[in-house]
């Protein structure tokens, strides 16, 4: 038997609240987040980098789970 490998746990995240204005680390934090532009959404893996770049910025997205695949 072959072991079945768990899928990655997923979250939606939706841009909300303008940069301008914000410290150029939160600037750089939303852009490496995967956002071009502001009430984008971006689809990504929950991994402890990506929920520590969320944390930072977290008075400017809403996230969400991905359910279904």
């Amino acid at each position: 038997m072959t072991k079945r490998e768990k899928q990655p746990k997923k979250i939606r995240i939706k841009w909300v609240k303008s940069d301008v204005g914000a410290k150029e680390p939160h600037k750089r934090t939303i852009r490496a987040l995967g956002f071009k532009r502001l009430q984008g959404e971006v689809v990504q893996v929950a991994t402890p980098q990506v929920l520590g770049m969320v944390q930072s910025v977290r008075h400017m997205v809403e996230v969400s789970e991905v359910s279904g695949s």
